[in-house]
């Protein structure tokens, strides 16, 4: 349970209410969104290898988001214990 707190920390913080749980969805969306525009930027430049990794560091992001957000409705109904 150590680990999951570490790798996701906004996950525990957001919890209580269902006030808490909505803005803590909506902090994760905006880091997600933030992360695809910030990809979508770089990836003008026209070079395969480097559209292969900034996909990869997308699919990162958008797999962190995804796992943040599940972690974080899970502490909240107190599926996982603290």
């Amino acid at each position: 349970m150590d680990i999951l707190k570490k790798i996701f920390p906004l996950s525990w913080k957001f919890t209580g209410s269902v006030a808490n749980l909505i803005i803590g969805v909506l902090v994760y969306l905006v880091v997600g969104i933030i992360g695809g525009v910030a990809i979508a930027l770089v990836r003008i430049i026209p070079l395969p290898l480097l559209g292969t990794i900034l996909s990869l560091i997308g699919a990162l992001i958008d797999l962190y988001v995804v796992g943040g957000i599940v972690i974080m409705f899970l502490a909240h109904f107190k599926v996982l214990k603290d």
